[in-house]
């Protein structure tokens, strides 16, 4: 008698659901926001270069250039020099070191990397496709070989400083205080650095604008896959053996 084996459906793997988990929750999201990145920059460099908009941003920028003083460029040179690549490398790296030490796990760093690196990597693949010139202003800082848009450093400061201001701030949920101290420093950070870059001639408005949503929806999206849930779900569960170890037997 010959006997037929019963297939059974293939079951997914830890490895392959973790792996359609990250697709969808991370690398979507990211790509589509590239690809926005991408298109709005082909917009302003391809079809509207001679539209009013265009316009306004080298008028905002001229009418900043004429509003210098020596006092606010000194200001606003330390203030670009906080998201400066060199300075971005060194304190994602000592913050990374911290957050391991501190919390004893890897989370933590591993989101403040990828959220850094994310925002990077889209500003990057933007600048090579959709080369904007930088506004026609005197430049108070040396022009990096990137084109003007989007803003890099606006984009690398809201993702470090903002970053790092929510792991302080879900370790610290309890505190009003520290929650807001932790967000005045990084949204004051990321703030700063725009604004300096935009009254130094090396970035339009719409660049720095862009950068400032460009770094909040890595931070967002990265948040959600890699903090929030996770933290949420430790929460949920340290909640429920609280109340079954309360409970009467």
């Amino acid at each position: 008698m010959v006997t037929v084996r019963e297939r059974r459906p293939a079951a997914h793997t830890p490895s392959s659901s973790t792996a359609v988990e990250v697709a969808r929750r991370i690398l979507l999201p990211l790509t589509l926001m590239a690809l926005v990145t991408l298109g709005l920059g082909l917009l302003l460099t391809r079809v509207l270069e001679h539209s009013s908009l265009i316009a306004q941003d080298e008028a905002v920028s001229r009418e900043i250039a004429q509003e210098r003083t020596p006092f606010w460029n000194t200001i606003t040179h330390y203030g670009s020099m906080l998201s400066d690549t060199p300075v971005i490398i060194v304190v994602t790296t000592i913050m990374v070191v911290i957050f391991r030490l501190v919390y004893g796990r890897w989370r933590e760093s591993v989101f403040l990397v990828a959220a850094v690196c994310a925002q990077s990597a889209i500003f990057l693949l933007a600048t090579v496709f959709a080369q904007r010139a930088r506004p026609h202003v005197q430049h108070l800082d040396p022009a990096p070989p990137t084109s003007s848009y989007p803003s890099g450093h606006t984009s690398a400061a809201v993702a470090f400083y903002c970053g790092v201001a929510l792991v302080l701030t879900l370790h610290t949920h309890r505190h009003t205080i520290l929650k807001a101290l932790w967000w005045v420093l990084g949204a004051g950070a990321a703030l700063t650095v725009g604004l300096s870059r935009l009254y130094r001639g090396m970035h339009h408005l719409t660049d720095v604008s862009w950068g400032w949503v460009l770094g909040i929806f890595c931070v967002f999206v990265l948040a959600q896959a890699l903090l929030i849930r996770p933290v949420m779900a430790s929460r949920r569960a340290s909640s429920k053996r609280t109340a079954n170890e309360a409970a009467p037997a």
